[in-house]
């Protein structure tokens, strides 16, 4: 299959496209940049220069494949309208160049858009009034070419997608800790989150693209509920510093970032049951604890990484 990807640079895309490459398929990835499109050809996939908002170069680069994986998100995140405005013109040029082929389709989301305080499945309907209902429009343009004759599916991802390099949620739990000296959770730390590792989630976007049903909801979920508090343990021993319960407020000076402090105080585990079955996905490789033992979350370049994204620059040069 020729596949055209979009997002195939950035954190989780590069191993996507290798794990496609290894399995025989060609890729096109959409590349704003030299060095994205310097990545993509190591990676062995063809560069198509152009941007999320160049709606052009997203429908030659669809009508040219037998399938497309859309992973790219970007936009203000101040400003969610501007997400959304940006993500469904995206999609809806991506599947307006493959109505009516029967190809397949992929779009990428969050479980964080399902209901908070109980264990969500894929039949679930999104929840509104979720962290992540920004999300949820775009969920809902690529599933709606389902009936204009496009095998579309949308993958939900979990919001720790693990694994070398990881520059997301975690790792800043991480830096907050080296900086403070004590390794923090919120209330009482059993708020669960999902977690996938990075190889197994490269694994369920080709099986989705390989054969999803159109009109599929997807749960790339490795483990259901991490307990925000076995993380904290975890990162203590690590540094061989305490731990410590923070209130919403503390959270926010400790993580210096309002919108991680109120991340980590959701409670938001999911199953991908019904995942597992319908695409025969078992996920293999190691689980957030696991990794939080053996990666590279401790490293100098973590830190460094974690706080040029998640902290105002004025303090991460501190």
């Amino acid at each position: 299959m020729h596949v055209f990807v979009t997002g195939g640079s950035g954190q989780t895309g590069p191993t996507v496209v290798a794990e496609l490459v290894a399995a025989g398929h060609t890729v096109t990835g959409l590349a704003r940049s030299d060095a994205a499109a310097a990545r993509l050809e190591s990676l062995g996939a063809t560069p198509h220069r152009g941007s999320l908002d160049d709606l052009d170069s997203l429908r030659s680069g669809a009508r040219a494949a037998d399938g497309v994986l859309h992973m790219a998100y970007g936009g203000d995140y101040a400003d969610p309208d501007d997400l959304i405005r940006r993500d469904c013109a995206a999609i809806e040029a991506l599947g307006q160049a493959l109505a009516g082929s029967g190809k397949p389709f992929v779009s990428t989301s969050g479980t964080l858009v399902t209901r908070a305080g109980r264990v969500s499945a894929e039949q679930d309907a999104p929840d509104l009034d979720s962290v992540a209902a920004f999300r949820i429009p775009g969920e809902q343009a690529c599933l709606g070419f389902a009936d204009r004759g496009v095998r579309s599916s949308v993958v939900r991802l979990a919001p720790t997608v693990h694994g070398p390099g990881d520059y997301g949620f975690i790792p800043a739990l991480v830096a907050a800790a080296r900086r403070a000296g004590v390794s923090a959770y919120i209330g009482d730390g059993a708020n669960r989150w999902p977690a996938v590792h990075r190889a197994d989630a490269a694994v369920l976007f080709r099986l989705a693209l390989e054969k999803a049903p159109a009109g599929s909801v997807l749960h790339g979920v490795g483990e259901s509920a991490v307990t925000i508090k076995s993380v904290a343990d975890r990162i203590a021993r690590a540094f061989d510093i305490p731990t410590a319960s923070l209130t919403l407020e503390q959270a926010e000076a400790h993580l210096g970032n309002p919108f991680l402090a109120r991340f980590f105080s959701l409670d938001v585990p999911v199953s991908s049951e019904h995942t597992r079955a319908l695409l025969g996905w078992t996920p293999e490789h190691a689980t957030l604890l696991q990794d939080l033992e053996t990666g590279d979350y401790f490293t100098p370049e973590a830190h460094i990484r974690a706080e040029a994204i998640w902290l105002p620059h004025e303090h991460s040069r501190n």
